[in-house]
């Protein structure tokens, strides 16, 4: 199996590492490395879950870095960029690093940036969903000049639920961060309200009249639909939610979120699209032009 013949390192062992590795039957081919084993207080765990996992864990990022064919790079977002700095110190020319972290394009590209110096082949990864339960079956989307090779190969660890989009660094992880702003939103709104339904006694009542709304059409009529509400009523909508985020800050439950749907609404509704054109694009398109417009009357 090619997967078995590669020398291949696996950097960070938290729930995703352990969770691919188990998943594969390339483990024993496979050394891993965790910032965990450098802090006292966390070093005795980690060699635990390497033990439990029968994984090769290793003392320093040098020792699977030295002589890898494939990096797979599976760190806390704000340690992917560091971790990208100490494996170029020891990278070899040709080594394939998947950069699998949640980051975002900007910072995609500068890891890549740290990596191809050496002459390491770097590829931008986007994990799609949780990986427990869909472990190897997780949706992959990959970028980069080496992305269809990396789709190979990680193919051939079993992984198989990939697509390449781009040869650019930062396209796969612009999908996933820019996705997360509706996934990630939502749950945000979703605590937000609740929480204040459960606060003012009125759960039940909202749940069920969220239940009776419109049911969910396409993402792409739904957000035609939203952003035509928003340029012809968002000033509106701005002061009606100027008073719930006073209901919310009465119960003393948090408007966080409310307070930039206020600010979002206003500043769409402030563009004086009362007219909007037909169609997302153009709608898009007419939004893009006011604003620009709006800013070359300030700086001028």
């Amino acid at each position: 199996m090619v997967g078995m013949a590669m020398m291949t390192g696996l950097i960070g062992f938290g729930e995703a590492g352990r969770t691919f590795m188990e998943a594969g039957d390339w483990v024993a081919g496979c050394r891993v490395y965790d910032i965990k084993t450098d802090r006292a207080e966390t070093r005795g765990a980690n060699l635990a879950d390497y033990a439990a996992s029968q994984a090769d864990g290793r003392e320093t990022m040098a020792e699977i870095v030295n002589g890898a064919d494939l990096l797979l790079s599976l760190v806390t977002a704000d340690q992917a960029l560091a971790a990208a700095e100490a494996a170029a110190a020891d990278l070899s020319p040709g080594t394939l690093y998947c950069d699998m972290n949640s980051i975002a394009p900007q910072t995609k590209q500068a890891a890549a940036h740290l990596i191809e110096a050496v002459g390491g082949h770097y590829v931008d990864v986007a994990v799609m969903a949780p990986v427990d339960p869909a472990r190897l079956a997780v949706p992959l989307l990959l970028s980069g000049a080496r992305a269809q090779s990396a789709a190979e190969t990680l193919a051939a660890l079993g992984f198989s639920n990939i697509r390449v989009v781009g040869d650019r660094v930062g396209r796969a992880s612009s999908i996933k961060m820019i996705r997360s702003v509706m996934v990630k939103g939502l749950e945000a709104l979703s605590a937000e309200c609740v929480l204040a339904a459960e606060a003012a006694g009125v759960r039940e009542e909202v749940i069920a009249s969220l239940d009776a709304s419109e049911k969910p059409k396409p993402w792409d009529s739904r957000v035609d639909y939203n952003l035509d509400r928003m340029m012809v009523h968002g000033l509106r909508r701005a002061a009606e939610m100027e008073e719930v985020v006073k209901t919310l800050d009465g119960l003393s439950t948090g408007s966080v979120m409310t307070r930039g749907t206020v600010e979002r609404q206003r500043t769409i509704g402030a563009l004086g699209l009362i007219r909007p054109d037909a169609g997302l694009p153009a709608k898009i398109e007419q939004i893009d032009a006011a604003q620009m417009s709006a800013k070359g009357k300030q700086n001028a």
